[in-house]
């Protein structure tokens, strides 16, 4: 872990569970970055803060609807005022209802939109007034298969992350000149995490993306010299057809 006095900044990792949100927090916290954890539920981060802080490093977490403006504001002024303004920000929630059109629900498909694509607007907008004036940020967006080629069961994922993938292209437009670095993250297959295992049994390791491995693509954008940034990127398992 990194001393405090290394520190290069504050990194917000939105939407932390087992698989790729503690993965980020992890390696973003053994970046030296101060780190603070966002997610609906708040046993997990607590544990996870707690282990990152017993590794030398300082994490803060917090709870919050990433749907819900008001509590987004409130993180974000917890953050501000406990840490700094960040000058990272990993958008990394999601939420999946599987199903095609006659059986996808109105309130599903606008949960879906809420968790994927208002929540990224939402925190965009409470990071990008500080990136703005220090000319200098970066913001990473995870996407999924299903916001390049949505399949018949993906009539609210699909739409939800199209309007992730959307709102990460207009804000590398607009904020790429001023500094701020912005991509999308195409998690092209299935994540390693407990219960995908305990789902499905069959699966061998070479059939899914490691957190870790994903996390270190992470790093590496979040670090690319502006001459050749990265604004789409597709991660996936070797033998994952595409």
């Amino acid at each position: 872990m990194a001393s405090s006095t290394q520190q290069p900044g504050v990194a917000v990792v939105v939407g932390v569970g087992p698989g790729l949100g503690a993965a980020l927090a992890h390696r973003f916290a053994d970046g030296g970055y101060a780190l603070a954890m966002i997610a609906r539920s708040r046993e997990f981060i607590d544990d996870l803060a707690a282990r990152i802080g017993a590794a030398g490093g300082r994490a803060m977490a917090l709870t919050a609807d990433v749907g819900d403006a008001a509590q987004v504001a409130r993180a974000f002024d917890a953050i501000r005022s406990k840490m700094d303004a960040p000058n990272v920000l990993l958008y990394n929630a999601g939420n999946a209802a599987w199903g095609t059109i006659s059986e996808i629900t109105p309130a599903q498909y606008e949960d879906a939109w809420r968790v994927n694509a208002f929540g990224a607007f939402l925190c965009a907008r409470q990071v990008v007034a500080d990136m703005i004036a220090k000319a200098r940020g970066a913001m990473l967006f995870t996407g999924a298969t299903a916001g390049v080629k949505a399949g018949p069961k993906s009539a609210a994922f699909g739409p939800a992350k199209f309007a992730v993938r959307g709102l990460a292209q207009s804000l590398a437009r607009d904020l790429g000149p001023r500094g701020i670095h912005v991509a999308y993250v195409n998690v092209d297959g299935i994540i390693d995490i407990p219960r995908t295992r305990a789902a499905m049994r069959s699966l061998k390791d070479e059939d899914v993306l490691k957190p870790a491995a994903i996390a270190e693509a992470y790093w590496h954008l979040a670090h690319q010299d502006p001459s050749a940034w990265t604004q789409e990127l597709d991660v996936r398992p070797f033998k994952e057809k595409f």
